[in-house]
């Protein structure tokens, strides 16, 4: 897929900043969430990109190669530094002083820009066996960048694993059932609720904002005017 030619440099519109005034009381419906609008920008910008792509693609025929391309290009508007491996600062999280590497797309955002995209594709008609967002090449692509950019920039992208109970825990527990006495804490101690790295694999350095809530804000809206062909 050819990437945009013209128009990168200038000024980006927010996009990310939820919706407008809310209209007076009764006159009409509640405006959208902002989950709502960002997936709706989001899946109109990709409309855009298959339509400035040369030859031009439709929806029908849109692929997880299609999609990886798409988020390729995305890269061009990234806010997260990601050292290459020959760089002083490569694996260092607090690098002293700036470097020639280059800006990209945080992972986090990338990963929930795709979870927009997969729904919005379901919710304008799409057979979820054919969606293109949630292709194997697309999932393996966006581990990858987690991965590498754990590596670059020093922040290990891991979700947390839940404790089991130990096993004289679990025999204390049973001990006391068994005799009517339960200690405080019942028998549930120790787990501990797990956490999941989708959000938390933003971007940590001032980017693409949080975990992806506007993740790729600026940067679908300068993908929508900026895709020329």
């Amino acid at each position: 897929m050819d990437s945009a030619s013209g128009g990168a440099g200038g000024s980006e519109p927010n996009i990310g900043e939820g919706p407008s005034a809310t209209p007076a009381e009764g006159s009409s419906p509640a405006p959208p969430s902002r989950y709502e609008s960002q997936k709706r920008r989001d899946w109109n910008t990709f409309l855009q990109y298959l339509k400035n792509h040369k030859p031009p693609l439709t929806l029908a025929r849109c692929s997880g190669a299609h999609v990886i391309e798409f988020l390729k290009y995305l890269d061009q508007f990234g806010k997260t530094k990601v050292h290459i491996s020959g760089c002083p600062y490569f694996g260092h999280p607090n690098p002293p002083a700036p470097c020639a590497c280059p800006l990209k797309q945080a992972w986090g955002s990338l990963d929930a820009l795709i979870g927009r995209l997969r729904a919005a594709y379901e919710e304008n008609g799409g057979r979820p066996e054919s969606n293109p967002f949630g292709a194997r090449a697309v999932r393996i692509y966006l581990r990858e960048v987690r991965e590498g950019q754990a590596k670059a920039r020093g922040i290990p992208y891991e979700k947390k694993k839940r404790k089991r109970p130990s096993v004289a825990a679990a025999a204390t527990s049973a001990m006391a059932s068994a005799s009517g006495n339960v200690p405080v804490g019942g028998t549930g101690q120790g787990v501990e609720a797990g956490g999941g790295s989708g959000g938390g694999g933003g971007d940590g350095g001032g980017d693409c904002g949080g975990g992806g809530g506007s993740s790729v804000a600026s940067t679908t809206a300068a993908a929508a005017t900026n895709t020329t062909v």
